[in-house]
């Protein structure tokens, strides 16, 4: 029986005379899912969102207690020693965060790798992103670097990340994960064109955890003594080179160990070769760069390495294994919001929900005080001093202050005070109409992932045809011509060789008129 929905089911891209309209959970009709309300198109996201709050935050909720997205992981303890120098430059020109310009210090460090869609105890060898967390204990305070393998993401407003990973999981209804679902939101949103010439390759299965790279994904900001800022990216480079594996690959290693990747890492650090990464950033001035054909704060876009090199500025090696799985690698809890003075936020709107979300997420999975716990913990040098009281699992007093008796602030009569601010404090110009955006920049949504194709190498070209052929003979008519369009559009042969695999009529599929409300996109070898 085909997994197909019924055919009385499938409509025409434009036909919505039929469906009914989205609402809040309070009634309220929503008249933009796609965009964040932010003050003029690149931002800053405000917090009055009310709809993407409560989507979110209902998102946050909808599994217990296992996570609902990166539920299958495995961890591994560690340092970072940082080389002071941010590609031939005193890091300081950058940055007043210690932990990037100190060197001989070795920070300790925890890192999660994970799978993102699937339940805990899901096959390794899934095709998916992997996430790849980094907890780094500085002196200052901790700092979570929570990113996946892949340098790009499939959406960049964080108000349809919801609706993506629904799309990805299994149907609520037949508990299958089904390629119809996945493309169907796909080829609504053009953005995730890049993610997923990437995810249907070959570098949608990485070979294990030591040998794949590592990426903050979003844009952040590094910031200096004199209160100077600079975009930058983050990446995680193995020293132990890359590895990916084909389908016929992965199949072969799943029919005999659903977690290999979680064995190879524990025993290459019981035997004492332990995995190394350098640590490198890609950085660009604080502007909106009018003569790039993207956003640089954009996360479904590289920043091109040729234009923006990546300079090393560390490195992190894994030598300890957890003693205790769950107390550590199932317990352990991050957040994008965990920042250290000299590194601060863009204005990159997902990077602005995640802040939101994953500290909520752990709030709700974990508990009130999921800090208090050691894996989470800071180090005793940079301790935590707080006025937050009470809660679910409450064990110890964050207080730090001389009289117990007060747990606010300010006050005359003791307690905790402020710290010293810096002498130039980072301040950013904020104006602009306040609303509902989308980017105007979207000719790099079919460019890069064109790009991207042209660059594999052949094999990895053929992988990514014959995986992309097999989805598509799997899905509706109008999503699997839809697709093809697309595919076409970011590159003439990869669209021509995805129709050919999948029997796929090409001229059909070219017929297509543009997505309703966008216009069409330049094909990227004009």
């Amino acid at each position: 029986m085909s997994d197909k929905p019924q055919q009385q089911n499938e409509r025409p891209d434009n036909d919505d005379t039929a469906r009914p309209i989205l609402t809040t959970r309070q009634g309220h009709p929503v008249r933009d899912n796609q965009s964040l309300r932010s003050v003029g198109e690149r931002g800053p996201a405000t917090l009055e969102n009310y709809h993407f709050i409560e989507k979110i935050s209902h998102f946050d909720r909808e599994r217990i207690p296992e996570r609902v997205v990166h539920a299958r992981g495995a961890g591994a303890h560690g340092y970072f020693e940082a080389y002071g120098k941010i590609g031939i430059d005193p890091a300081s020109k950058y940055t007043r965060a210690r932990v990037l310009n100190e060197t001989g210090v070795q920070t300790p460090v925890f890192v999660r790798f994970s799978t993102v869609i699937g339940a805990k105890d899901s096959p390794e060898t899934a095709r998916d992103p992997r996430g790849f967390a980094v907890k780094l204990k500085t002196v200052d305070g901790n700092w979570d670097l929570v990113g996946n393998n892949l340098k790009v993401f499939f959406i960049r407003d964080a108000v349809k990340f919801p609706d993506m990973i629904h799309a990805f999981k299994p149907d609520p209804v037949t508990n299958r994960q089904e390629p119809w679902r996945f493309y169907d939101f796909v080829s609504q949103s053009p953005e995730a064109l890049h993610m997923v010439t990437w995810v249907k390759s070959p570098w949608g299965i990485p070979a294990n955890y030591r040998e794949m790279e590592g990426s903050g994904v979003n844009t952040y900001k590094l910031v200096n003594d004199e209160g100077v800022a600079h975009l930058v990216k983050f990446h995680w480079q193995p020293k132990q080179g890359v590895r990916n594996l084909t389908a016929a690959q992965a199949a072969e290693i799943q029919a005999r160990d659903v977690g290999h990747a979680t064995k190879d890492l524990y025993d290459a650090i019981e035997r004492g070769d332990y995995p190394e990464w350098e640590f490198c950033v890609q950085i660009m001035s604080d502007d909106d760069h009018p003569e790039l054909d993207f956003d640089p704060l954009d996360d479904t876009k590289r920043w091109p390495e040729d234009r923006f090199p990546l300079l090393p500025v560390g490195r992190m090696v894994l030598n300890r294994n957890p003693d205790n799985f769950f107390a550590e690698t199932e317990q352990s809890a991050f957040g994008t919001g965990v920042l250290v003075d000299g590194i601060d936020f863009s204005d990159d709107k997902m990077l602005q929900g995640r802040t939101l979300s994953y500290s909520d997420t752990q709030r709700y999975r974990v508990g009130p005080n999921y800090l208090q716990l050691p894996i989470n913990a800071p180090q005793e040098a940079a301790r935590a001093h707080t006025n937050q009281r009470d809660g679910q699992m409450t064990y110890h007093v964050d207080d730090g202050g001389a009289n117990k008796h007060i747990n606010y602030e300010p006050s005359g009569l003791g307690g905790l005070r402020e710290a010293p601010r810096p002498a130039k404090e980072y301040e950013q110009w904020v104006e602009g109409r306040l609303g509902r955006y989308q980017t105007s920049r979207t000719l790099d949504d079919y460019r890069q992932a064109g790009d991207r194709y042209r660059t594999f190498e052949p094999w990895e070209r053929d992988e990514l045809i014959s995986n992309l052929g097999d989805d598509m003979r799997q899905c509706p008519e109008q999503i699997a011509l839809r697709m093809v369009w697309h595919f076409w559009h970011c590159d003439e042969d990869y669209g021509r060789r995805v129709a050919e695999a999948a029997g796929i009529d090409l001229e059909k599929a070219k017929a297509l008129a543009p997505l309703p409300g966008r216009a069409a996109p330049h094909q990227a070898l004009e």
